[in-house]
């Protein structure tokens, strides 16, 4: 999500420039813009839209020169609009920026360099960083220096890039927490959030590291380490890729890359707008019936979601399947109907908010895809800003909107009175903990569930099975190995096995039971009390859990044990365990990972 491109050559760069944030295209956007050095100044051109429609308004490529950035921008802070788009420049238009990530004191220097007399034109984050360049500037006339002195003012993460008439020949660029390579060619060297934005021009590349800043000439460049100010040697990158795997930044598969891009997804969700937050939790206390619909992978987010409203806000907040809902809502003009799309464009979905309105219901809607149907039909719409998931596998965008809503759940809550401000602020502290658990399991666990996946690749046939929110958990598990592996899974309550399909179990039927923190004393006790029934019957389990090796989880067979948790965030842990399950079976059994047979990204169809 949000691409940075930028090129320093000897010719003219406005052709391949604009090719460069074509090729970014994948990572969402909803407006993009370049700033090109011209003879005479800094040419700034943006607006909003998709890459080819802004450059058949604003032609993208025309201005003349050797030097420019560019970028393709995902709203977060402020809305879609043409002010703020990047690049920026600042109030003597000598500097130009573009930045991703989130400047977390922004706030604060916003407010400073008002009162030092500059001027703001966006609600972005970013314009702060080229008026911080701007205010040191003068006290030196050294770019470096004041490029440097501006980003230890930052709190937060970012890439930057910045070009400015002063020196006219250099790109200046930054990092912390998000990606920004050097492509070095032949007669120009480029910048990018990725290899995509150069592949075509180059494979050589240097990968800059957290608190690095480099400067970037066409024929030479330099990197240092921001504090220290020490020159750093770095290893020059061969990247054997095609175009095609470079934008599946170096994944094999499109599946992979989103699922490891949920740390990120957390972030993004627990940053969506907290007025939009607040307002559907006004919307759900005005109501006196409210409904969560969605199809699919999203019904099962509702049906999570369901569990939360009930246990964080006190509320009942029935989840139906967009495709039932006409047989089972009730909807008048003090209901809310609260639909959940990845795509925005599902048609079940779509038909359930149109059910609801000609009813006099009020609607909401959490989707992915800015200018969507239900973006658009919908009363009021929250942007999840997951960027955007190729593979036709719901993973990343799932993950995020159980967080929104989860967020939605806390602030309802406190509505509600059944939480206190404290009680929330400790329950976001707890969820704020979620992307480095996952990022610990990404990192340490994939290789071990990547041999269970192959050692059982030949299993047939699946229970998933978790109490309270660990259902909708194992629900939504089982769904993906079915999606992706054509595996028979079969997600269901662990207390529903005793009533009928405890007769199925035996040495082919093989179990995945989803466990909760033992802090959860009730919930866990009753959860291995179903492991005793599978394992007298002789069944194999594999059990997902938090406790220690050889505990008293000796009734598995086989175990994946998670970084300890607490318990509002462990689901989302296991969750991405299951996902990665599911992937690497699949691609044990050489399935079509990104394009499973039979489905589409989007269904619009009845």
């Amino acid at each position: 999500m949000c691409g940075i491109s930028g090129i320093a050559g000897s010719k003219n760069i406005g052709v391949p420039l604009l090719e460069s944030i074509k090729h970014l295209e994948y990572r969402g956007y909803d407006s993009c813009g370049v700033a090109i050095m011209t003879p005479y100044h800094i040419e700034v051109r943006k607006n909003i839209g998709y890459v080819d429609e802004v450059n058949e308004r604003e032609k993208l490529s025309e201005p003349q020169g050797e030097i420019g950035i560019a970028h393709t921008r995902w709203a977060t802070h402020g809305g879609v609009t043409k002010e703020n788009t990047h690049p920026h420049l600042s109030c003597n238009k000598d500097f130009a920026v573009v930045h991703n990530g989130i400047i977390s004191n922004y706030m604060e220097i916003k407010k400073w360099l008002i009162g030092e007399g500059h001027k703001f034109h966006s609600e972005t984050d970013t314009e702060v960083i080229v008026h911080l360049i701007e205010k040191y500037f003068p006290a030196s006339k050294d770019v470096e220096n004041a490029f440097v002195m501006a980003i230890k003012q930052l709190e937060g993460t970012y890439a930057i890039a910045m070009i400015t008439t002063n020196e006219k020949d250099k790109i200046f660029c930054a990092k912390r927490e998000s990606p920004l390579v050097i492509g070095l060619g032949d007669g120009a060297n480029y910048i990018g959030s990725d290899f995509n934005a150069f592949i075509d021009y180059t494979k050589n590349a240097v990968v800059l590291d957290d608190d690095e800043y480099a400067v970037i000439l066409r024929d030479r460049y330099f990197i240092k380490n921001t504090f220290s100010g020490d020159i750093v040697r770095k290893k020059i990158t061969q990247i054997n890729w095609d175009s095609d795997m470079a934008k599946k930044g170096g994944y094999p598969h499109y599946m992979l890359k989103e699922i490891y891009e949920q740390p990120q997804c957390v972030i993004n969700a627990m940053q969506v707008d907290k007025g939009l937050i607040r307002k559907l939790s006004e919307m759900i206390m005005e109501s006196n019936r409210v409904y969560l619909i969605g199809a699919g992978t999203t019904y099962y987010v509702s049906l999570f979601s369901e569990y939360n409203f009930s246990s964080i806000a006190g509320i009942f907040t029935p989840a139906i399947s967009s495709d039932e809902f006409k047989n089972l809502g009730e909807v008048d003009k003090d209901s809310l109907v609260i639909a959940i799309s990845q795509s925005g464009e599902t048609y079940d979905t779509l038909n359930a908010l149109k059910f609801a309105k000609s009813r006099g219901a009020k609607t909401s809607a959490i989707v992915n895809v800015m200018g969507s149907s239900i973006a658009r039909f919908a009363d009021h719409t929250i942007m999840q800003g997951s960027g955007p998931e190729i593979c036709v596998i719901s993973t990343k965008a799932a993950l995020s909107q159980m967080i929104i809503l989860l967020m939605v759940a806390l602030e309802v809550g406190v509505i509600n009175k059944k939480l206190t401000i404290k009680n929330k602020n400790e329950i976001e502290r707890n969820i704020s903990m979620l992307p480095e658990l996952i990022q610990k399991i990404l990192n340490e666990k994939s290789g071990f569930i990547h041999t269970i996946a192959y050692k059982f690749s030949h299993i047939n046939n699946w229970l998933y099975l978790g109490r309270g929110k660990y259902y909708p958990i194992a629900l939504e598990s089982s769904l993906k190995m079915k999606e992706v592996a054509y595996i028979h899974a079969e997600g269901m309550p662990a207390g529903f096995l005793k009533h009928g399909t405890i007769a199925l179990i035996d040495e082919k039927l093989y179990s995945i039971i989803f466990m909760p923190p033992k802090s959860n004393e009730e919930l866990y006790n009753l959860s291995l009390g179903s492991a005793e029934e599978i394992k007298a019957r002789k069944g194999f389990i594999i059990g997902f859990h938090f406790g220690e090796k050889g505990g008293v989880e000796r009734l598995f067979n086989e175990e994946i044990i998670l970084p300890k948790a607490q318990e509002v965030i462990a689901p989302f842990l296991e969750l991405v365990v299951a996902q990665l399950f599911a992937y690497f079976t699949a691609v044990a059994l050489k399935r079509n990972i990104d394009k499973p047979r039979s489905l589409a990204k989007s269904v619009t169809v009845a």
